[in-house]
């Protein structure tokens, strides 16, 4: 009897172990929405990239979207530790509207909100039928709510010129044109949620862009309010901080979603996702300056690779950057970029791996400047359209040369190169592969004379510039 007493004890403690258990792991998940309607344990983002019917998409449109779902995951499973998961599910395809730049800007920025979100809404039926999580349809727009450029960071000023519009501090640039026009909502009787991301707030990888695609397309979706007083969290004033890894989801806010605090804190110094940055020096570059990234690691980390592309023209190609460490660096300070000949914006990208298999990307934005207050403007006519190239104007035809100058052969690399490594090999010139890379040719050409070229790319065409020297 008492062995089967002490089995029945056994037993019982058994059960009542089952039964704490069953009660607590649902309290861990009970994570809903800001007026406790819906959970929000799993949350699927829907993202969609949204083109008006006069507008073409960016050549490497998938690979920006692609990076800002996954900083989101990111960011979200790092702030939530699991008691709440978030999916960002990119549409393969562009959305292409049925509405002209011109019709979805016909009202203010409420105006263009619903028009876009409705839009979409509706040709997806979003949110219908069975459901495995809380739905968000987050949309990354083709356009501003008002005319910008947004690479150049400019808008037109009326005068046929330009006009600087955007977020820039201390020599860096973060989201906030007054251009922009992002917005979000939380439909509660329908049980989704509504965020629209201008494309001031994703086009160009300024800081904080991947702040604003998750505080609208993941915080106020569920209701998140601005957190009061102010901070530096990703509901706040995080976007003109930093990176979205450098800001976090307020502890208050996440409570009252019911986040309940773990009983081991996340480390975030030893977190490659958290403390990896890269930074331009010197923050404002000017033309002919060497610039470099300025990078930052976990402690005690060791890099296994690191990879830095960049792009001179959101609608060009990117260009890597060739960039040895030093032999036996475990954790590169800087990489090289190289000199930029002229005033431009410049987006990179640096994707780094490390010897334990973490990885982290991280997509950055500056400009080279001839004066710290004086940015650079597009080779565009300013007007209504955000990037009107300039019309080409017929050109009377000119009579053929009687004389020809083979250009070529007077050139001498050894002493006519200005920047980068050219080679010559007796018929043919090739180019280094860098930016800003410049010869000069040994001849002063008369007042007319027709310039003939012969170029062949060996790998994905960037730009050749050709021009006439002046002023000594």
């Amino acid at each position: 009897m008492r062995l089967i007493r002490a089995r029945n004890r056994q037993l019982s403690a058994a059960l009542l172990l089952a039964v704490i258990n069953l009660f607590q792991r649902p309290l861990l998940a009970e994570v809903k929405t800001w007026d406790g309607k819906h959970s929000i344990e799993k949350i699927e983002v829907t993202v969609v990239y949204f083109l008006p019917r006069d507008r073409e998409p960016l050549p490497d449109w998938k690979e920006r979207v692609g990076y800002f779902c996954r900083r989101i995951e990111r960011f979200h499973e790092r702030e939530f530790q699991g008691q709440s998961s978030m999916k960002a599910v990119m549409r393969p395809e562009p959305f292409r509207s049925g509405r002209s730049t011109e019709q979805l800007r016909g009202g203010d920025a409420n105006f263009i909100f619903f028009q876009t979100l409705g839009e979409v809404d509706e040709s997806l039926r979003f949110g219908r039928g069975e459901r495995a999580a809380f739905p968000i349809l987050l949309v990354l727009s083709e356009i501003n709510w008002r005319p910008l450029d947004d690479f150049f960071r400019v808008k037109p000023n009326g005068d046929g010129g330009w006009k600087f519009e955007g977020n820039y501090s201390n020599g860096r640039h973060f989201p906030g044109a007054e251009a922009g026009g992002a917005r979000a909502t939380y439909i509660a009787g329908r049980g989704v949620g509504w965020g629209l991301v201008s494309a001031d707030g994703w086009r160009v990888p300024y800081s904080g862009t991947d702040c604003v695609v998750y505080h609208e397309g993941c915080g106020h979706t569920v209701g998140l309010p601005h957190p009061e007083p102010g901070n530096n969290s990703v509901m706040s004033l995080g976007q003109y901080h930093g990176w979205i890894s450098e800001s976090w989801l307020d502890e208050a806010q996440k409570k009252r979603l019911g986040w309940k605090p773990p009983e081991q804190p996340f480390d975030r110094k030893a977190d490659l996702f958290s403390t990896f940055t890269a930074l331009p020096e010197p923050r404002v570059p000017k033309p002919n300056e060497s610039v470099s990234l300025k990078l930052t690691w976990p402690d005690s980390s060791r890099v296994k690779s690191c990879r830095v592309r960049l792009q001179t023209d959101l609608l060009g190609p990117w260009l890597e950057v060739v960039a040895p460490t030093q032999s036996g660096d475990s954790r590169p300070e800087k990489v090289e970029l190289g000199r930029f000949d002229r005033a431009t914006p410049v987006s990179y990208r640096v994707d780094a791996v490390l010897d334990d298999g973490h990885d982290a990307e991280l997509w950055g934005y500056f400009q080279v400047r001839e004066k710290p207050d004086v940015g650079p403007t597009p080779p565009t006519v300013a007007s209504s359209s955000d990037a009107k190239r300039v019309t080409d104007k017929p050109t009377e035809k000119l009579a053929r040369p009687q004389d020809a100058i083979d250009l070529l052969a007077l050139v001498d690399v050894s002493k006519d190169q200005v920047s980068g490594e050219w080679q010559k090999d007796g018929t043919h010139l090739l180019a280094p592969k860098q930016f800003g890379a410049r010869l000069e040719l040994p001849y002063q050409p008369p007042d007319e004379y027709e310039l003939t070229v012969i170029a062949e790319p060996l790998d994905e065409p960037n730009g050749l510039l050709l021009g006439q020297r002046s002023g000594g």
